[in-house]
């Protein structure tokens, strides 16, 4: 019988996973460097979608103190996703926090209960300043390497819209695959009506297109909040969609050919 490899994904989500990384990680604070490691691996907690950089020991430039041994709740949702504080563990292990020069970061240590994983730290990614990968600079969250983006000109007729409102409609728009996420098709400025598009104040980062900017749609006296967004400065694996608009096909009606 064959098997889905999207639904072998699913099926591990409730496991403790990890994986090397082969690279170089660092990560600062004030400008600092707190942890250095030519050997990271990447560790997902049960039910988490989106991983924790893991370095040994030695290679955290500063003391763990607060040794708290934690225990898992049962009342965590399903799927853990970055919007999910790092504190929230779901399996056994011990807290720490480390005591940078600067600032003590606090919890932003966990070692796990796992005898495969025993001198690994997981590392909270938010209470780091700045995170390095080689010399590139890495944002959003640590990088899966099972993800990819994948940018695809193509041809085929979309149309956007709310109500009876034509947003936007092009023969030229980019198809955007990312792994387990819905495909997204990015539009040209000149086949969106811009007039009809407001900018909002809403900013969100992704590990892998960079920072996203946002706007809002008004139709009639209707105005649909952060419907659509944009990469004007994207990092270099979503350079092919700069500057084009996406719309949330969830908020929107989108029609392909």
């Amino acid at each position: 019988m064959a098997t889905s490899l999207d639904e072998v994904t699913k099926s591990q989500v409730g496991l403790l996973r990890w994986t090397d990384m082969h690279r170089r990680v660092r990560a600062f604070v004030d400008g600092q460097v707190v942890v250095d490691s030519a050997e990271p691996i990447q560790v997902w907690e049960p039910y988490r979608v989106v991983g924790s950089y893991a370095v040994r020991t030695a290679d955290i430039a500063a003391p763990l103190e607060h040794h708290v041994p934690t225990m898992p709740g049962s009342d965590h949702p399903a799927i853990l996703t970055p919007a999910h504080p790092f504190s929230m563990h779901t399996a056994p292990g011990a807290t720490y926090d480390i005591g940078a020069d600067a600032r003590t970061l606090v919890g932003a240590g966990f070692r796990l209960d796992d005898p495969d994983l025993a001198d690994y730290v997981l590392l909270d990614w938010d209470a780091f300043d700045e995170w390095r990968e080689e010399e590139q600079i890495a944002m959003g969250h640590a990088h899966d390497p099972y993800k990819r983006i994948d940018c695809l000109a193509t041809s085929r007729h979309i149309v956007v819209r709310i109500g009876d409102t034509v947003l936007a409609e092009s023969h030229n728009p980019t198809l955007l695959l990312e792994t387990h996420l819905p495909a997204r098709h990015y539009i040209p400025r000149e086949d969106v009506r811009m007039d009809v598009l407001q900018r909002s104040d809403t900013v969100t980062v992704c590990a892998y297109k960079g920072q996203a900017t946002y706007w809002s749609a008004v139709v009639g006296d209707e105005v649909v909040p952060d419907v659509a967004w944009t990469y004007t400065d994207p990092l270099p694996d979503a350079e092919p969609v700069r500057d084009l608009i996406c719309f949330y096909d969830e908020w929107v009606d989108v029609q392909i050919d």
